[in-house]
């Protein structure tokens, strides 16, 4: 890889991603918290080119400014969206659905997922790396704030499923504990995904982070990538002939009064 990417826990639950080319300066994937990835930086004796920011919600780009005025010329990229409605603060280019780039020595495809927010995009790199901010959880997916469930199965079912299977899925939060939890009581029989609720028990019991997964894996075990399931239709109601994007939106529903 000419990249590395360097996983920055913040605040609870979030997650930053620094990402090192072999050379030169340093991007980030989102900016929750200015302070520790300054202190990366300047353990790393690199200086912040560019932020990419995936969606405009606060934990994502409540940094922007202040890493601006401490990197001057600092790259902010987000939505076409989010440009038009000016919600990603200090934003210098705006990014289409399909558009590439290279940064780093990799390419880059820009992709956009909404349902979450209206303008949330992904960054799928070339080796695999996938950055998809709040679309997919390992185990789960964002809640419906501002897109429709038709927008977010695209989302999940045809753009993020479509990708390599080894493709790496970095979210921005340590959701996974409970996302399995609930996955688990809507589809108790998948064998597959107990192992996995016992794998990442023992990650958290050591202090260790669950992110990222593989879309091979939340083909397996995520319930949102798993509508077809008979067992995931009976647990929210459904008929076999119901549309994709109902079983969807109602398991979203029960997933958003979970408390197990």
């Amino acid at each position: 890889m000419s990249i590395r990417v360097l996983q920055l826990p913040v605040w609870q639950d979030n997650y930053a991603y620094v990402l090192l080319p072999k050379e030169g300066g340093a991007a980030l994937v989102d900016s929750p918290e200015a302070a520790p990835v300054i202190e990366l930086l300047e353990r790393e004796g690199r200086t912040l080119t560019h932020i990419f920011n995936t969606h405009h919600h606060p934990d994502h780009v409540g940094s922007n400014e202040a890493l601006a005025a401490r990197y001057p010329g600092l790259e902010i990229w987000g939505s076409h969206y989010d440009a038009q409605h000016d919600r990603i603060p200090g934003q210098t280019r705006a990014l289409a659905d399909g558009e590439t780039f290279v940064w780093g020595g990799q390419s880059c495809q820009v992709r956009e997922v909404p349902g979450h927010t209206h303008g949330h995009i992904l960054y799928a790199w070339e080796d695999g790396s996938v950055f998809v901010g709040d679309t997919l959880f390992y185990g789960g997916c964002g809640r419906l704030f501002e897109g429709s469930a038709e927008q977010l199965d695209r989302a999940l079912n045809e753009i993020i499923a479509a990708l390599p299977p080894e493709s790496r899925m970095y979210c921005a939060h340590e959701y996974t504990e409970s996302n399995l939890r609930f996955a688990m009581s809507v589809e108790p029989s998948n064998e597959t995904l107990r192992s996995a609720a016992q794998e990442v028990a023992e990650l958290r019991a050591e202090g260790k982070p669950t992110v990222p997964s593989t879309l091979a894996r939340e083909l397996r075990v995520n319930p949102f990538l798993r509508c077809d399931q008979p067992e995931i239709r009976r647990a929210v109601g459904a008929s076999a002939e119901a549309p994709r994007y109902q079983v969807l939106r109602d398991l979203r529903a029960k997933k958003d009064e979970f408390r197990g």
